[in-house]
């Protein structure tokens, strides 16, 4: 028919008279020259504006992002003692992967957590005092301290754990899925906790379909689930659960939203054989915003506690 012009700012001003716009048709207007009027008119008759919060709405608004840590200790890592291994204890204190992701990823995240108490998980090994297998015990060995108090404290517990246990198997992700999906539960019909959990593996899913049906089951909560490959292995399977095209299926069960993100540590070695911890946090980090935003979307929740419009400053994680 035709086009005409306006701004927000008039459209704001709600039905009045300065909210009828002439429809022109430019073709029309050349033809006919000054008998032309118009094409038709538009006449606004309401209008609701909606702002939709960013990530840092959010952020600023008091929701605390809750970051558990769960490290693979399953003998298919490798002695720790052997240079070869995921784990190796380096005795010249060069971090090995598992530590490499652990610094890239905390470093950045532990900003947004203003406790900075974090749970951290080990599975897949025999652990103290009897040797019996374990998916799911705390990195602190101790289940009346299963939190480490910052970053040096979580390292400090995987060191405790690395020295304490056997690496075993097998390599079973549901358990520690479920033990973080009953904290998210909690806060469903609240937007001020949003959880993370961090995997940190190096291969092969053995209890490939119970994971799938804990992720999907967990869908529905504030809970976003990071999955970092260590090592050379065929992570194709991996790229299922990330299911950026589709949702996540297993049987009759589809997932309500994606929560998960993947990725090797691999793709983040430079050509000096040092790591990019910078572009690997970048990475790993990268889907927590969109998915923090879709469940509060899904649940209509708005920010805690919002900023005034006036308040013009910008969320500044320390340090970063």
């Amino acid at each position: 028919i035709g086009e005409f012009h306006t701004s927000v700012r008039r459209l704001r001003k709600g039905p009045n008279n300065d909210n009828t716009y002439d429809v022109i048709n430019k073709e029309k207007q050349k033809k006919k020259g000054n008998k032309y009027n118009n094409s038709g008119t538009v006449t606004l008759d309401s209008i609701k504006v909606e702002i939709v919060p960013s990530f840092l709405d959010y952020i600023k608004g008091g929701t605390q992002v809750n970051f558990t840590l769960a490290v693979d200790f399953t003998g298919s890592n490798g002695n720790p003692n052997q240079p070869s291994s995921l784990h190796y204890r380096d005795p010249t204190g060069r971090p090995n992967q598992y530590q490499t992701a652990i610094q890239s990823v905390g470093e950045i995240i532990q900003d947004y957590d203003s406790d900075k108490m974090f749970p951290a998980l080990g599975f897949g090994a025999r652990i103290p005092p009897d040797g019996q297998v374990s998916h799911e015990f705390f990195l602190t060995l101790d289940p009346k301290n299963p939190y480490c108090n910052g970053l040096d404290a979580v390292m400090a517990a995987y060191f405790n754990s690395l020295y304490n246990v056997q690496l075993y198997g097998p390599t079973n992700f549901s358990p520690v899925i479920r033990h973080v999906a009953q904290f998210a539960d909690a806060y469903q019909m609240d937007p001020t906790n949003y959880f993370v959990l961090l995997i940190i593996t190096d291969g092969i899913i053995t209890d490939f379909e119970e994971t799938k049906r804990s992720i999907i089951e967990a869908s529905h909560l504030p809970l976003s689930i990071i999955i970092v490959g260590v090592g050379n292995e065929d992570f194709e399977a991996m790229d299922e659960l990330d299911s950026d095209d589709s949702l996540l299926r297993s049987g009759s069960l589809v997932a309500k939203r994606d929560i998960v993100q993947f990725v090797e540590m691999r793709k983040f070695v430079q050509s000096n054989g040092q790591w990019s911890k910078q572009l690997l946090a970048k990475e790993v980090l990268a889907e927590i915003p969109t998915q923090l935003l879709s469940y509060m979307k899904s649940k209509g929740f708005k920010p805690p506690n919002p900023a005034p419009d006036d308040n013009l400053q910008t969320f500044r994680p320390s340090g970063h």
